[in-house]
């Protein structure tokens, strides 16, 4: 039996009050201070820096009377995730792909009112996750940076929650936009491969295949290659062929038994059980 599974995923600084040129020269300390409004954009700007840079999981979540809320907890294995990329917000390990804008300022962090994907979970503890997490993430949002980079959010009716950063794939391996994305097909057995240092190792089968603008592929994918990197975020089910859509990360200055490469799986394309 066969199955497919498509996912399509589209200051100005004030003027000095002196003129400068009546100002003698090599006199630092009379050129103009940066102003409140400069200052507080350099701060905005940090933080929004760190929001970027990092993964930022669940790992606690109070009501106002300090009781726990075990509604955004549905998922022990997998913890709501936050992500901020420019001025868009992700929501990730609720039932549904959660999404909105947001803008950062003055302490709050403001989140625009979000849309998701309609999937049905089976779980109804799965699908309460969505209007737990929705009802609480939206409107102005209090916030904290704790001693450990925690970040903390407080809601107008008192609910504290408490996420843990993890740095992203660019923070890691050199800073955005140095990725190149590529598209792989993933065999679904995997094969025996020659390694010096482990034994009977078994390596994925991979190919590389190329699209145009409009999502056609082109051309004929090549060989099968043993792959002997890994694919992070990525888990190999047997008999199970897939074609992940992942960004390649060139290391500089690898150790002399490691790959120059890093991969972190961006989505899954396409997925098919195949018989063996």
């Amino acid at each position: 039996m066969k199955r497919t599974l498509m996912l399509i995923l589209p200051l100005a600084l004030m003027a000095a009050c002196s003129n400068p040129s009546t100002a003698p020269a090599g006199r630092d300390d009379l050129a103009p201070a940066p102003t409140a409004a400069a200052d507080q954009a350099a701060v905005a700007r940090l933080d929004v820096q760190r929001l970027q840079g990092s993964h930022w999981r669940l790992d606690s979540a109070t009501d106002a009377g300090g009781k726990r809320i075990d509604a955004l907890f549905a998922r022990a294995d997998k913890p709501v995730t936050l992500d901020f990329k420019d001025d868009r917000i992700a929501i990730s390990n609720t039932c549904n792909r959660m999404g909105g804008g947001y803008t950062l300022a003055d302490g709050s962090l403001t989140i625009s009112p979000m849309a998701s994907t309609m999937m049905a979970c089976t779980d109804k503890h799965l699908m309460a996750l969505d209007q737990a997490v929705g009802s609480r993430l939206e409107g102005a949002l209090k916030t904290e940076l704790g001693d450990a980079g925690q970040l903390t959010l407080r809601t107008a009716n008192g609910d504290v929650l408490v996420f843990t950063p993890e740095p992203t794939a660019e923070t890691r391996y050199g800073g955005e936009g140095e990725g190149e994305t590529v598209f792989l097909e993933v065999a679904a057995q995997t094969k025996p491969c020659p390694h010096p240092m482990i034994r009977d190792k078994q390596c994925l089968q991979t190919r590389e295949i190329r699209y145009d603008a409009n999502g056609i592929k082109q051309g004929e994918p090549g060989e099968w290659q043993n792959f002997y990197d890994v694919i992070e975020g990525y888990t190999h089910e047997d008999g199970v062929r897939n074609v992940v859509r992942v960004k390649r990360y060139t290391i500089a200055n690898p150790p002399a038994d490691a790959s120059s490469n890093a991969y972190v799986l961006d989505m899954v394309v396409e997925s098919e059980n195949e018989t063996k």
